[in-house]
């Protein structure tokens, strides 16, 4: 059920940005900066559906929270004219890795599971084979 979600957030997203005016300039990095922290915060509800302690709660308000802040942190790095938001930037990216590499182990091992499971019965199938003649 996540998963048509997130197809359907993703296909809905680009449509949306297909017509969507262009960002001056002036924005640009505080979207920048938004968008990597929304996508920390998707890849950490992805991995914790995968964990089986997803909360949406926490989902959303990390969500909004974490590219509130990701934006005030690189406005306020531009009033003092210190780039504060690459702080930010390493910190959501390095989460997004740890979150991303959480996912990739749980499907190596779902798959390496199944592939003991297959193995098994086959192994099962030829012994009764064996048996049998």
């Amino acid at each position: 059920m996540i998963f048509i979600a997130i197809i359907i957030g993703c296909v809905i997203g680009a449509i949306i940005g297909v017509n969507m005016p262009m960002i001056s300039y002036t924005y640009s990095g505080y979207l920048a900066i938004a968008i990597i922290a929304a996508l920390d915060s998707v890849f950490g509800g992805i991995a914790s559906t995968l964990n089986k302690n997803f909360d949406l709660k926490i989902f959303v308000t990390g969500f909004f929270g974490n590219a509130i802040l990701s934006i005030l942190l690189t406005y306020l790095g531009q009033k003092l004219n210190v780039d504060i938001y690459l702080a930010a930037i390493v910190v959501f990216v390095g989460r997004m890795f740890n979150n991303l590499a959480i996912i990739r182990r749980y499907y190596i091992e779902k798959f390496s599971k199944e592939k003991q499971k297959n193995k098994k019965k086959e192994e099962k199938k030829e012994e009764k084979k064996v048996e049998e003649n």
